[in-house]
C-alpha cells in the first residue's frame, strides 16, 4: 500500500448502498404485478417470486463471503494521512454507478407480471435483502474484531469491495467514519476518532 494521502471509503457502506434502490422498487413492481392476472396466475406468480426471492437473496448474501473474509484477514491498519469518506458520498456514488440499470431492471420486472405475476418484483426485493444481509454479516465481522474495514477508492471505480481490483482493506478504530458496523448511519458523526 504506497504512502501519501488517499481516500477510503467502508466496505459495508458499499454493499449496503444500492440494498434500498433494489428492495423498494422490488416490492412496488411486486405489488402492482400482483393486480395483473397473467399468463401462470397470481398465485404461481407469487409462488414463483417467493422462490426467486429467497435464492436471490441466498446467492447474494454467500457469492464472494471468502474473498471479503481473506481480505479482512490480511488487512493492515489505515495511516494518518487517509481521508476517511462520508457515508453519503459513498452511497451517492455507488448509486450513481447503478442508476442506469436500475430503471430498466423495474420496468422489466413489471413487464414479467403479464407472464409471471409479481415474480420479477420479488427476484428484485430479494437482490436487496441479499445486499443487506450481507452488510449486516459485515457488521457483525466488525463487532467481533473491534475494527471497521475500509477499501480505497481507487481500487473499485465499479463498486465492487472485493473484486479483482482490490488488493487489500484497511481498518480503523470502530469508532472512526460517521458510519458504524454494518455501515448503517450513526446517531452522529465520529470521523476521525478512534483510529
Amino acid at each position: 500500500m504506497g504512502r501519501g494521502a488517499y481516500a477510503l471509503a467502508r466496505v459495508a457502506v458499499i454493499v449496503r448502498a444500492p440494498a434500498g434502490w433494489l428492495w423498494w422498487p422490488g416490492v412496488l413492481a411486486a405489488g402492482i404485478g400482483t393486480l395483473v392476472p397473467g399468463l401462470t396466475g397470481r398465485r404461481i406468480g407469487v409462488l414463483a417470486g417467493a422462490a426467486l426471492f429467497v435464492i436471490a437473496g441466498a446467492v447474494v448474501f454467500v457469492v464472494r463471503r471468502k474473498r471479503y473474509l481473506e481480505l479482512a484477514r490480511d488487512a493492515s491498519r489505515a495511516g494518518k494521512t487517509v481521508f476517511l469518506q462520508d457515508r453519503a458520498v459513498t452511497v451517492r456514488t455507488r448509486r450513481r454507478a447503478l442508476r442506469w440499470w436500475l430503471l430498466p431492471a423495474f420496468l422489466a420486472a413489471m413487464g414479467s407480471s403479464f407472464a409471471v405475476p409479481a415474480a420479477g418484483g420479488m427476484l428484485l426485493a430479494g437482490l436487496g435483502a441479499g445486499l443487506w444481509a450481507k452488510a449486516l454479516w459485515l457488521g457483525r465481522w466488525e463487532r467481533a474484531h473491534d475494527a471497521l474495514l475500509w477499501v480505497r477508492t481507487d481500487r473499485v471505480p465499479r463498486g465492487r469491495p472485493a473484486g479483482k481490483a482490490v488488493d487489500a482493506y484497511q481498518t480503523t478504530g470502530i469508532v472512526a467514519g460517521d458510519a458504524g458496523p454494518g455501515g448503517a448511519r450513526r446517531s452522529r458523526a465520529m470521523a476521525g476518532a478512534g483510529r
